[in-house]
């Protein structure tokens, strides 16, 4: 038997390659079933009534006149989920639906199933609803004050100071070492406030779903999702039924970022179909996408950093404000845990807060909460480095974690790959490319936690010798290629003998969310783990056609083949021959695995980055962007250039464009493409991945998640640029042409 070190360090001969993507053909050309796609008979639509006001207190909605209309066929608001709705997922359904008070602009309080669109909106417009108006807030520091207007009552952990407001729900800590020591130690001492907006994913697909459901439960929901099996735990328990009942089928998916891995619309199509008894399908239009779907945190950032004439960080603090809209959530303790992730420091302690705003619930967005952190922390890094008169790059190689680092969020660091990015970067033309007048050149680092979680793989060996399996993570990433070239690989057969399906809910054990980055790695582990248990069970196969001893076969490119000389001198036989005679040889041949993985390894990547910046206007341009990322093991480097360079896109746009516009009223401004700009090919260069590769010692082959890591470090590496071509230093984003001209001519 191999050892995993022997195993990472084999030479592999799918692993690695760039085969075709196994689902382009229908998607290129129009046949991929996407959530707007899905029709069922006698399909209702659907439509949910939205009011355009921050914060009011919901005193009567009178449905009656919209009932009466010819062509509606059911309408619902939060009292049709009362009785079955539980505390667990109360939150993700007010959000869904108002309750008592509509917590920000956009927010649902019905919904209407209609014979077809047109009747729909009428419907809606029937709806007579009274509200009372109150105080809104929609600014995180102003959230966190004494006398500010509340969100929510009663949402105030025990450790949160009573210095602040109710809005602040959550509190969190993280460090070690002693920091006034380290500030003493310091040659220069700096704190800078850093700012952030909320930034939308972005994704093109909006939300769309078909719920069928009858009046025994028994239930089915197609949808547009980053994880199947979580829309069926909260449309179930949301719904008052067995998980078992409701059967959730995931269409392609057109992006997701992070945004699709929680339920805006589906448990309310669910219920109007209940009520109905039609199937009905919700599409979101672009303008409650960008009203009702969570953005990510904005933030408020403090950063004290201490550093010596040398480039040594001798202290680091930072108190980390992040606005999660109108429900709690979790993402500011990543930002703590985070913000100083990249450096091997002695004294160092991160504060994170989470705080309500009249704004729609927060959802992920690739690497949520990192990249805001990253941005004040790489910021000062590199004002630091400026004031000192000391070169950016070795100054984070000086301070950089490695193996043995303990980690400012507690745990040490096993193999990482932080020092081989930075040296990497350093050895790259592009570091040391000559700059002309009003150009800049930013640098920044990067970190990922990774996950690994629930996972269940089937591998069928069909008797003709190809091979399914059957997964059950939605393909965003391409791990239909990446999963079939795993298996090629560890059972020795051409990829292109294997298809790669994705499950539905009842087709397949639990497999946790398409997120975290963790799908290569944990769907990649659990699929060799198959595949070993079918070459194990075809071995058995053999060796009792042989009729010797099991250990006295082996598995080798695709064959079995006797261990030795004393194990006799038969013929090697293929998966295709052992296939063929499975039946008479005790029946179908699969392998199955289930796990709750760990050992998903970290993720670093630098980011380079050359802008110019027009003095007369204040616009930027990207000229040159570079990306160092360590994958591990890239299973597929174009895919794993994709995502390098497509975070990096759109870091780019959250560092320059990109933010949510709420008025004096409270009220959204930009809810669409045309307002809300996200970069487009015209606005960028050809963005040039480095892909590193140190193997991840928690996986067969090395792997480690990128999908995330990539967001990261565009924040930081853009503002440092653009302030070193202005010679301002910049500390809030986006850095848009007013904003940035205001500050050239202020200067001036």
């Amino acid at each position: 038997m191999c050892s995993k070190k022997d195993e990472m360090k084999k030479k592999f001969r799918v692993v690695g390659t760039r085969p075709i993507r196994p689902d382009g053909i229908e998607k290129v050309t129009g046949q991929a079933l996407y959530g707007a796609d899905l029709h069922a008979p006698n399909m209702l639509v659907g439509k949910m009534l939205r009011i355009n006001e921050p914060h009011a207190i919901i005193k009567s909605i009178n449905i009656s006149k919209a009932q009466k209309l010819p062509g509606v066929k059911a309408i619902i608001t939060f009292q049709d989920f009362m009785e079955v709705s539980t505390n667990k997922t109360n939150d993700i359904l007010e959000n869904c639906l108002a309750n008592k008070k509509v917590l920000y602009d956009g927010h649902a309080v019905a919904a209407v199933a209609a014979i077809n669109s047109e009747i729909a909106k009428k419907a809606l417009d029937l709806i007579d609803i009274e509200l009372e108006m109150l105080p809104f807030v929609v600014d995180v520091d102003t959230a966190m004050q004494k006398g500010s207007p509340v969100v929510q009552l009663g949402r105030k952990h025990e450790n949160v100071s009573d210095d602040f407001s109710d809005n602040v729900t959550s509190f969190c800590s993280f460090g070690h070492g002693i920091l006034e020591d380290g500030y003493k130690n310091a040659a220069k001492v700096i704190e800078r406030s850093f700012k952030t907006p909320s930034v939308h994913q972005g994704y093109i697909e909006p939300h769309a779903c078909l719920a069928s459901m009858t009046a025994d439960g028994r239930s089915d929901l197609w949808c547009c999702t980053q994880g199947q099996y979580n829309v069926r735990a909260i449309c179930a328990d949301i719904m008052g039924i067995e998980e078992s009942k409701l059967r959730v089928t995931a269409s392609e998916i057109g992006g997701g970022f992070g945004g699709k891995t929680t339920v805006f619309i589906e448990p309310i199509a669910l219920a109007l179909s209940l009520k109905a008894g039609h199937p009905v399908k919700i599409v979101m239009t672009r303008e409650e996408v960008f009203k009702a779907t969570g953005p990510t945190v904005s933030s408020s950032i403090d950063i004290k950093m201490g550093m010596s004439k040398l480039g040594i960080i001798t202290a680091a603090h930072a108190v980390i404000r992040y606005e999660g809209g109108a429900f709690p959530n979790e993402t500011y303790e990543l930002g703590a845990q985070s913000a100083f992730a990249a450096y091997d420091l002695k004294a160092v302690k991160s504060e994170g807060y989470n705080v309500l705003t009249n704004r729609p619930a927060q959802a992920a967005y690739r690497a949520p909460g990192a990249p805001q952190a990253i941005f004040a922390v790489e910021s000062a890094v590199d004002e630091l480095c400026e004031q000192l008169n000391l070169d950016p790059l070795e100054t984070r190689l000086k301070n950089a974690a490695k193996k043995g680092t303990k980690a400012s969020y507690g745990p040490t660091f096993d193999e990482i790959g932080l020092i081989a990015t930075l040296e990497s970067a350093k050895k790259h033309p592009h570091y040391a490319a000559p700059l002309a007048q009003n150009q800049g050149r930013g640098i920044s680092c990067g970190f990922w936690f990774n996950f690994g979680g629930n996972t269940c793989v089937s591998l069928n060996i069909n008797f003709d010798g190809t091979v399914g399996i059957i997964e059950g993570n939605p393909d965003i990433g391409g791990s239909r290629a990446s999963i079939s070239q795993m298996a090629a690989e560890e059972l020795g057969i051409p990829l292109e003998r294997i298809r790669t399906v994705i499950a539905d809910t009842n087709s397949l054990g639990h497999n946790d969310v398409t997120d975290g980055s963790r799908v290569t790695f944990s769907v990649g582990l659990a699929t060799i783990k198959a595949a070993k248990a079918a070459k194990k069970e075809m071995c058995k196969r053999v060796a009792k056609l042989w009729k010797i001893h099991e250990d006295a076969v082996i598995w080798k490119d695709g064959y079995v083949l006797p261990a030795g000389p004393n194990a006799g001198d038969q013929e090697p036989l293929s998966l295709k021959e052992i296939a063929a005679m499975s039946a008479q040889t005790g029946g179908p041949i699969a392998g199955h695995h289930e796990v709750n993985a760990e050992g998903a390894g970290v993720s670093f990547g630098v980011h380079l980055v050359d802008v110019e910046v027009d003095p007369e206007t204040g616009q930027t341009k990207i000229l040159r962007y570079t990306v160092f990322q360590d994958a591990g093991k890239a299973v597929h480097p174009s895919y794993v250039e994709g995502q390098m360079q497509g975070g990096s896109v759109q870091g780019i746009g959250w560092a320059l464009n990109e933010e949510y516009i709420y008025d004096s009223s409270g009220k959204l401004q930009n809810s669409g493409f045309l307002d809300y700009r996200i970069p487009v090919a015209s606005d960028l260069p050809m963005i040039e991945p480095v892909i590193l590769e140190i193997p991840n010692p928690g996986h067969p082959y090395g792997v480690r998640g990128v999908g995330e890591t990539s967001i990261v470090p565009p924040l930081a590496a853009i503002c440092n640029a653009v302030s070193r071509a202005t010679n301002i230093r910049f500390t809030e984003l986006p850095l848009s042409p007013p904003k940035v001209l205001s500050a050239i001519l202020g200067k001036e």
